[in-house]
């Protein structure tokens, strides 16, 4: 018996260690100053997490002004997540998306109205029926101008629904490029369930929402 309440003892403890270690881990990612990702010809990017990828990239791929959206992993304190590693919710990443956009067409502002229009912003944890931390709503600054734009419209939001708003605010660190089969993956494959019941009715519902902001919007080029 004394062997048993023992190795108890010892496996409680290891689990605090590991879980303590892992949340300093965490706590260093959104303690870090963020790092700037340079302008490339023009274009700017943003980097944003609501849910499953597939359908994040799918709602700012029909937005104006974004000329490319990437999915990927970013939010995590481990190196080279893959989408397997993602799911046990060990890595401290979310699944994410890299927005390759115009800042003469599209502002970041805008970029944040999408964000937090196109989810359910007071679900914690997840979207829809994508449970867990890595579907966490996180959005990333890259400066403190950037901050200050998501926290006022996160404050006013909350003040609107009179509800806490689940989205997390981290600096940017770094964005992992997901694997090739989940680039694009609602546009190649429209007729696979997930993306027929979850995906394409979440991307009308946003486009419902914001028809100015679309690129097959009137005036739009």
């Amino acid at each position: 018996m004394k062997n048993i309440l023992l190795a108890l003892c010892i496996s409680l403890f290891l689990g605090c260690h590991n879980n303590a270690q892992v949340n300093a881990k965490q706590q260093a990612v959104i303690e870090a100053d963020p790092v700037v990702v340079p302008l490339e010809n023009g274009m700017a990017r943003a980097y944003l997490a609501s849910g499953c990828f597939w359908c994040v990239e799918a709602i700012y791929e029909s937005v104006k002004g974004v000329e490319e959206v990437i999915s990927g992993y970013s939010g995590g304190y481990t190196n080279n997540p893959t989408y397997e590693a993602s799911n046990t919710g060990r890595t401290g990443h979310a699944e994410a998306v890299e927005v390759i956009y115009n800042p003469e067409v599209v502002s970041f502002a805008s970029l944040v109205d999408v964000y937090f229009g196109s989810q359910n912003p007071t679900q914690v944890n997840g979207q829809g029926p994508d449970r867990g931390s890595q579907y966490r709503s996180i959005i990333f600054y890259q400066n403190e101008t950037q901050k200050k734009i998501i926290l006022e419209k996160k404050r006013a939001l909350a003040k609107e629904l009179n509800a806490e708003i689940a989205a997390e605010v981290y600096p940017f660190q770094k964005f992992w490029v997901a694997e090739d089969y989940h680039q694009n993956y609602e546009r190649l494959h429209p007729n696979q369930p997930y993306i027929r019941k979850v995906s394409i009715p979440r991307l009308n519902r946003f486009k419902a929402k914001f028809p100015e902001l679309l690129k097959d919007a009137p005036n739009s080029h």
